[in-house]
């Protein structure tokens, strides 16, 4: 068996074993299987050849146990023979192949599945080597297969998910799950939905910005304020211009609140207000309304209209609509 050399002294050099290991294969091993690939792995990093009858030895293990327990592990794919001697295998990359393991078919659908398999494959060790130095424990494969299947993200977007949680210091399950059900909620797929996703949030971002200038308010906007401005911008879809006549309209109370904020621009949205020119004809027009009606209430007090009686009430109710 032909062995690799480690320069590092035995006294210092140390012999790693993945956590996939423990999860995976511990369970369906013997004891004395377990002793022999613990000891090979010990071994591989020593530019040294070694033969079964020395493993028996060394091991006090008889030398059918050995052979064996190599056949086992070689069964397993944990080790691979070659030549006279054997490969140890790398348990992360193998378990990944095991999820994306391509199914050799002719069909078109099955080769685009396959394809699609080698690229996530790819994707998560990507993931792996950038946001975890190799070191990504198995339990997040499962997670990100599951994501893949619940969100129908691309792999550029799982990429971005597992980039924007890094960038944060938030690497940790729940908060990449909120952030990809954020993103989920909001439509993103593809890595072009994504950036509309951005382009929409930054703009969401300079109008909480404005609205706090013109309100004066110095602290932090609280989860309710933030959700009625993404109500009004993203909802409704309108910009910082009609929600500044809003806020213009509202000047002469002494204390604003959201919620009468929130009021008034509701109702320019039920009314299809959808422009500045829709919304300001439409407060001109109520404006002119409530003038009339003012004067003419003046003018029943004042006794200017002769008192009518009616006793027809849908008579009256059309009057009053023309």
């Amino acid at each position: 068996m032909k062995l690799e050399q480690n320069d590092e002294p035995l006294l210092f050099s140390v012999t790693k074993i993945p956590d996939i290991f423990f999860s995976e294969y511990i369970s369906q091993a013997s004891g004395d299987f377990i002793k022999v690939y613990l000891y090979i792995l010990f071994l591989s990093k020593y530019g040294k050849d070694i033969k079964i009858n020395d493993l028996s030895k060394k091991l006090s293990l008889p030398f059918p146990v050995i052979q064996d327990a190599l056949k086992f592990w070689e069964e397993l794919g944990v080790i691979t023979k070659k030549g006279t001697g054997f490969i140890i295998n790398n348990l992360q990359e193998l378990e990944l192949h095991k999820t994306y393991k391509p199914n050799m078919s002719l069909s078109t659908e099955d080769i685009e599945r396959n394809e699609k398999n080698r690229t996530r494959a790819q994707l998560i060790e990507a993931i792996n080597t950038t946001f975890f130095q190799g070191l990504m424990s198995s339990s997040w494969y499962a997670d990100i297969d599951l994501w893949f299947k619940n969100y129908n993200f691309d792999e550029q977007v799982m990429m971005a998910l597992f980039n924007y949680c890094y960038q944060r210091s938030a690497l940790h399950r729940n908060y990449v799950q909120v952030v990809a059900e954020a993103w989920s909620k909001s439509g993103v797929k593809t890595f072009s939905d994504l950036e509309i996703y951005y382009e929409k949030q930054e703009s969401l971002q300079k109008i909480e910005k404005a609205i706090q200038k013109k309100l004066g308010i110095l602290r932090p906007l609280t989860e309710f304020e933030k959700g009625y401005i993404q109500k009004w911008a993203v909802d409704f879809s309108y910009g910082m211009d009609i929600i500044e006549i809003a806020l213009k309209k509202s000047t002469s109370k002494v204390n604003i609140t959201f919620d009468y904020l929130n009021s008034v621009i509701t109702n320019w949205h039920d009314r299809d207000l959808k422009t500045v020119e829709d919304v300001q004809n439409y407060i001109v027009a109520f404006k002119t309304q409530a003038k009339n009606n003012k004067e003419l209430e003046k003018k029943v007090k004042s006794g200017a209209f002769e008192q009518r009686t009616y006793s027809d009430f849908d008579s009256l109710y059309a009057n009053n609509q023309g």
